[in-house]
């Protein structure tokens, strides 16, 4: 499916610059709030007890506040909205090491009379457990990143891997932003929402690439703007309707899929928008930063050509008995 001409070349990259000052103003804002705010961590990275209570009507939060704050073991207790009216979370730090006694059954006794409820779920995470998985996660984020970057580097050039990785430190920097700025709790579904984010946003970028680079071979052009122009053109059709159709998959799981994976699909609505951009906009005007040349490109692949012919030349002597 074709949504835009095949013929027309259009200027992205005398259109950037309003692109990259917007993204070094999110990126430096996202710092800034993950530097005074901080990540929210979730019980699945500090430890911790969920328990998900659900009424007939609407939550009475503030009597259930009065009522389990009596015991000293939830003094500093949370109590939201899980939801809808009717489903409230209780958050706080006591867990199964702690307590002898089914923590669902002690949450039960002390909400009596607060009206027809039933307990849902408990989730239980030592703290121990919780400082493991956050470690874990962010070493595999961290090699992650380490094996896209050798990755590129082999199948392209240094300079498109470096680019790739910006790109991707861009997209991750953003979307970490967003999250402290809603309070959205890190969790496993989260990290796992970010890993997503990697793949999706490095899969856009190296289809754009990709194509730079068919076109740096072709082209007859040493302008690397004009190459990217056109490349980024070319694939611009294709970029679209898979960034909408994620989006609005997306974005339909954020709307019904419930509360529990909200930030999940959250996360995901964000990384598709900035991801789609930074592909266009971010990831290839940095390789003009980082000094790519057209000309010495050129030259390395004639190089390589002639190798290659050299090499298919001698195979072919040797097999004929010439060597």
């Amino acid at each position: 499916m074709q949504i835009f001409s095949k013929d027309k070349i259009y200027n992205f990259m005398g259109k950037s610059l309003p692109f990259i000052i917007f993204s070094f103003i999110m990126i430096m804002a996202s710092y800034v709030m993950l530097g005074t705010q901080g990540l929210n961590y979730g019980i699945d990275f500090s430890g911790g007890t969920i328990v998900q209570v659900k009424y007939e009507g609407a939550a009475p939060i503030k009597k259930m506040r009065e009522q389990i704050s009596v015991d000293e073991m939830f003094k500093n207790a949370t109590i939201t909205e899980f939801g809808s009216p009717e489903e409230v979370i209780i958050r706080f730090m006591s867990s199964s090491e702690s307590v002898q006694e089914d923590l669902g059954d002690i949450i039960g006794e002390l909400l009596k009379g607060t009206g027809e409820f039933e307990i849902r779920r408990v989730d239980i995470v030592g703290p121990k457990v919780g400082g493991e998985l956050r470690e874990k996660g962010i070493m595999a984020m961290l090699v992650s990143i380490l094996a896209i970057l050798l990755y590129i580097t082999i199948r392209f050039e240094w300079r498109f891997a470096v680019a790739s990785i910006l790109a991707l430190i861009h997209d991750i920097s953003i979307a970490i932003g967003a999250l402290v700025l809603f309070q959205i709790d890190i969790n496993l579904d989260i990290l796992a929402a970010l890993m997503t984010l990697l793949g999706y946003s490095l899969n856009d970028t190296i289809i754009v690439f990709d194509r730079i680079r068919e076109e740096v071979k072709k082209s007859k052009s040493f302008n690397l703007f004009e190459i990217i122009n056109f490349s980024v053109s070319k694939t611009l059709s294709r970029t679209l309707l898979t960034s909408l159709t994620t989006f609005f998959v997306i974005l339909t799981l954020w709307m019904f899929g419930g509360e529990i994976i909200h930030g999940f699909g959250f996360t995901l609505l964000v990384g598709i928008i900035v991801g789609t951009y930074s592909s266009i906009f971010v990831a290839s005007p940095m390789l003009k930063w980082l000094k790519f040349s057209v000309e010495d490109y050129k030259s390395k692949e004639a190089m390589k050509e002639k190798r290659r012919i050299e090499k298919d030349k001698m195979r072919a002597q040797y097999e004929k008995g010439i060597v």
